[in-house]
């Protein structure tokens, strides 16, 4: 916000007429923007009196589908490492090599895209 405003040539006075508030008041929205702890609402009349558009967005670090199949991969791989522990102290432990297909049925069958949000 401040960059912007001394761009524009812009005293925190003006900025606070333009606003609707005292010139204190500019500096104290400044500082908590810089913070990281000005509300929304504050920074869209600040853009406004700036002349500029406030984007908020919340922007995935990978596809959601990535997340969803991640967030399924982990349940899934938890349970049925906890099955086969328990089955291995029972000595009926069942091999490795159909662990994949064993994790996609169980995805498959026993999770669901709601139940996946939960637990942590």
């Amino acid at each position: 916000m401040r960059a912007i405003r001394d761009a524009l040539g812009m005293t925190g006075a003006q900025l606070g007429t333009r606003i609707g508030v005292r010139p204190q008041t500019v500096e104290a929205i400044e500082k908590s923007e810089a913070a990281g702890t000005i509300q929304l609402d504050t920074l869209r009349r600040a853009a406004e009196a700036l002349d500029c558009t406030l984007v908020y967005a919340l922007v995935p670090n990978s596809s959601l589908e990535a997340v969803i199949e991640a967030r399924a991969r982990k349940i899934a791989t938890r349970e049925l490492q906890r099955v086969a522990h328990t089955m291995r102290l029972e000595a009926q432990g069942t091999g490795d090599s159909d662990f994949e297909s064993r994790v996609q049925a169980y995805i498959r069958d026993r999770l669901s895209e709601r139940g996946l949000w939960n637990e942590t």
